[in-house]
């Protein structure tokens, strides 16, 4: 057991460096003055990535902002996030334009061709100034397996509105995307649900 004398010098460590540090994130801080619309990019094998993403459309329409959401090669099965925005027709359009996991469709010419119809309607959010936030859902997927040129994405990201933020997640996201991104998290597995055998539940996996 620590004693009165021993806890008052810990706790007075710790005020000199929580001291030190607040005066680091302050400069930081004051230092970061420019507003912008940022790309953020959801990458790696982790849980989390879609998770996240919805998290930020749900703090953007808290904030008033209009928000879209195009998901590629998810839609179909109906998921929990889906259902809920669906009840916020004035504030979010929510598009599913995938037909399910590549390995279930297994039409790679299929898959082209939705992830086409699927770009041609991010282009239209992409160049409307009223949209705040856009989420383009597993958009890295449709990257990865080349059913979309990178080069073509990232001209039509970089040529959005200043002050939209656009969100992108899904495993495998391309070394251009990570390029010009703003943010880029790369989720890690340490555990995950499934390899013990347990099936995906809803409300926590869809």
């Amino acid at each position: 057991m620590i004693d009165d004398t021993a806890n008052s010098e810990l706790n007075e460590r710790h005020r000199v460096r929580m001291e030190r540090k607040k005066a680091i994130i302050d400069q930081k801080i004051a230092e970061a003055q420019k507003e912008i619309g940022i790309i953020i990019v959801n990458t790696g094998n982790g849980k989390g990535k879609s998770s996240s993403g919805f998290g930020m459309v749900v703090r953007a329409m808290g904030h008033g902002m209009k928000v879209a959401v195009v998901q590629f090669i998810k839609g179909a099965m109906s998921t929990g996030e889906e259902k809920f925005l669906r009840r916020f027709p004035d504030e979010v359009s929510f598009h599913a334009m995938g037909e399910g996991y590549t390995w279930d469709t297994q039409n790679r010419e299929r898959d082209i061709e939705k992830a086409e119809q699927a770009w041609a309607l991010a282009k239209g959010f992409l160049s409307d100034p009223e949209i705040g936030l856009v989420l383009f859902d597993e958009l890295n997927i449709a990257l990865k397996y080349k059913y979309l040129d990178v080069h073509a994405v990232i001209a039509d990201l970089l040529d959005r509105p200043d002050m939209q933020h656009v969100v992108i997640t899904g495993r495998g996201a391309p070394d251009e995307l990570i390029a010009i991104a703003d943010t880029v998290t790369e989720m890690a597995v340490v555990k995950h649900a499934f390899k013990a055998g347990i099936a995906a539940q809803a409300g926590t996996e869809f």
